[in-house]
């Protein structure tokens, strides 16, 4: 049995155009022609054509199915486990777009009005933070996703400081610095106490402009919460300092500070990876902690002392820290270390 071209077309649902190119690759060359020159094709060339859509069913390139129906002693699982991880790419897609899509069901059914520009407002948001966190992240992190409690509650909380903000209060205020106080704990507890997941929040406030825009809260907005947030700690210190030891605190710790979360997911990754405490690593990551602690205490030891004791005396301090009491000990132990050594 011989087909014409156009014939195989027609019967396998391929274009001419697509045969023609088959041919000029090599991919699938006519065993005969015509008198006249016309592209015949035997029951061997449609049984190759069959190959090769079974192969490009399974996403191949054309170049790889080559090299397949080419050479038969040719490893199959590196080009099977690339067609795998593309499918299980597109299926990733597909659950996203599908969360995506929940997510808009719930909020109409909650009597949410939801025009195009919230849409889309909310699909920038997702899409940004899928830059930052993988889809497993961004299960556990409910609060950035439409529709659920703890978005409603932290959308309620936003309100609650923008209200503050707009009003005039000052940062000193009890009423700010409660208010601070909340925020804080409730985004440690919606990032589970994982410093890396507010790093990368951090991360995100720093590279994304329009990020706090989106969210409802302006920068200078996020600012008041953190200056806030510091002065009530602040005014604990103050209890256990001299003036110019206070005078000396408050004008460096909201700057060092800034450097603890990095530092806390640095700590948490040689737990995790059963780094001993006395190890190099761990060293040296109790050396930048002392060197913290020395930039906003000064040199003073008895200064120093002062600080570690207001902390184990004030519980409230480690509030919106992310320290937890086994990467405490972790740090501790490090510590010791590193002064045995130095």
């Amino acid at each position: 049995m011989l087909l014409k071209v156009g014939e195989l077309a027609k019967q396998t649902g391929l274009t001419v155009r697509a045969l023609h190119h088959y041919d000029d690759i090599g991919l699938l060359q006519p065993s005969a022609r015509s008198d006249a020159g016309y592209r015949l094709y035997t029951r061997k060339d449609i049984t190759r054509l069959h190959q090769i859509q079974a192969l490009r069913g399974l996403g191949m390139s054309l170049a790889e199915i080559y090299m397949v129906l080419e050479d038969p002693n040719l490893a199959l699982l590196p080009i099977i486990d690339r067609q795998i991880q593309a499918i299980d790419q597109r299926l990733a897609e597909q659950k996203k777009l599908r969360n995506q899509l929940g997510q808009l069901k719930s909020q109409l059914i909650n009597g949410e009005e939801l025009d195009l520009e919230d849409w889309l407002n909310m699909l920038e948001l997702i899409a940004m933070y899928e830059k930052y966190f993988t889809q497993e992240e961004l299960e556990k992190l409910t609060f950035l996703q439409s529709g659920t409690k703890t978005h409603q509650e932290w959308q309620e909380l936003t309100q609650a400081v923008n209200t503050v903000f707009n009003a005039g209060e000052s940062s000193s205020s009890e009423t700010a610095q409660k208010l601070a106080h909340k925020w804080m704990k409730t985004l440690e507890q919606n990032t589970r106490t994982n410093p890396e997941w507010l790093v990368k929040l951090n991360n995100i406030n720093s590279a994304e402009p329009e990020f706090q825009e989106k969210l409802g809260v302006m920068p200078e907005v996020v600012e008041f919460l953190l200056k806030a947030f510091s002065e009530s700690k602040l005014s604990i210190f103050a209890r256990y300092l001299s003036d110019n030891e206070f005078a000396f605190l408050k004008e460096n710790y909201v700057r060092e500070m800034k450097k603890w979360p990095q530092l806390l997911v640095d700590i948490e990754k040689l737990i995790d990876a059963e780094v001993k405490p006395n190890s190099e690593g761990a060293k040296r990551l109790a050396q930048q902690w002392l060197s913290m602690l020395q930039a906003y205490t000064g040199e003073n030891p008895s200064t120093q002392e002062k600080i570690r004791s207001a902390m184990q005396n004030e519980p409230s301090l480690a509030d919106g820290t992310w320290l937890k009491p086994v990467t405490l000990h972790f740090l501790e132990k490090a510590v010791a270390a590193f002064k045995h050594t130095a």
